[in-house]
């Protein structure tokens, strides 16, 4: 495959490209475990359990040491900092357990939301400065993709114009930055759920936003062959009063990123936007029914809708550790099904299918 020779040599190419498909391989997605500190607490408050290094370092710990059948459902988990240098009991890294059992580490590398001054409450996303010598030490130290999430809105004049080109701009520069340093950049604008516009509505948003990322990762020279995105899916705003089923929802979803999304890019992993567990596998199911061509690997990077019965099942409590890792199964691989449009519905864990909406989540 060629790319712009003033970044990349074949070989360098190569390996972004051959990461990319790895983490898209068939019947297979990410787990999004990169939670902020302050994230991680809201989660841990809900149980009862005191957000301290120890207690994260465990429960990442119950995640990555789950029976080596994750594997074929799970291909890469996007860590916190802090998790990246983390080890087990036995002292074996994190980083390490992950290889050892086939799954690709991956980094959080934004450094989190910021107001746009002159908008409506838009944000665009902080870190850029002193990434590029963070994603070298990164891919040193065993990380060999990147993760950075900007955040839009729907409104009556938003996504504004200002909005649009910022975000698209951030995260070409840093996915730039990202490959240049060989790791592989899944490109994260998500359109926030909240408000009460219709499907329709934020299908066009969402072609929009799309269409503006693509164009500014062009002219950033962007080796599409070695990126992934993480698109919210196309729904209607929480508060909207019209209920849509899984396949309109599909639909619409396939329907946008057709007319946004280049062939080149390998895979399309979606964000779960705070829907429960089962809509995110049963959307993501209908996803890959839809009757239209779909070029690229439609597969998830699920966070809250692969965790939320983990953390319920296991209560912070060492006892409860083995049902907490056969809940973390059940949905990872209710949703390795779904990549392949073959999950039935049913299988509802300890969270069931209660709604994970965060209003204007940050994390």
């Amino acid at each position: 495959m060629s790319s712009n020779p003033l970044y990349f040599t074949p070989t360098q190419s190569k390996e972004l490209a051959d990461i990319a498909n790895r983490m898209v391989a068939k019947g297979k997605g990410l787990l999004a475990a990169d939670e902020s500190t302050g994230t991680i607490g809201k989660r841990f408050s809900a149980i009862n359990l005191e957000n301290t290094e120890e207690n994260r370092r465990q429960y990442r710990q119950l995640l990555f040491t789950t029976d080596n059948e994750i594997s074929n459902y799970i291909s890469g988990v996007i860590l916190f900092e802090e998790t990246l240098y983390q080890k087990a009991d036995d002292g074996t890294p994190f980083v390490t357990l992950l290889k050892k059992k086939g799954i690709i580490p991956g980094i959080k590398v934004d450094k989190g939301t910021v107001n746009l001054a002159g908008t409506n409450k838009e944000t665009t996303t902080q870190g850029l400065d002193g990434l590029a010598e963070r994603c070298k030490k990164y891919k040193a130290d065993g990380a060999d993709f990147a993760k950075w999430r900007c955040t839009l809105k729907i409104g009556e004049h938003e996504p504004s114009n200002l909005s649009l080109i910022e975000n698209a701009n951030v995260l070409a520069r840093y996915a730039s930055i990202c490959q240049q340093n060989g790791l592989v950049p899944i490109v994260e604008p998500e359109i926030l759920p909240d408000g009460d516009h219709d499907l329709e509505r934020c299908q066009s948003i969402t072609e929009k936003v799309l269409a503006a990322v693509y164009k500014a990762l062009s002219d950033h020279h962007v080796y599409l062959e070695g990126t992934l995105l993480k698109p919210n899916m196309v729904t209607a705003g929480q508060s909207c009063t019209k209920k849509y089923t899984h396949e309109q929802n599909a639909l619409a979803t396939v329907t946008a990123l057709r007319r946004s999304v280049p062939s080149a890019v390998p895979g399309v992993v979606f964000l779960s936007g705070g829907q429960s567990e089962e809509d995110a596998s049963l959307n993501l199911n209908a996803i890959n029914q839809v009757k239209l061509q779909r070029p690229w690997a439609l597969s998830f990077s699920y966070g809250r809708a692969l965790q939320q019965s983990v953390i319920k099942a296991w209560q912070g409590k060492v006892e409860n550790l083995k049902a907490a890792q056969n809940e973390l199964l059940k949905r990872a691989k209710a949703n390795g099904m779904a990549t392949l449009g073959q999950y039935r519905g049913g299988e509802k864990g300890a969270a069931g299918s209660e709604s994970l909406f965060v209003a204007n989540h940050t994390y």
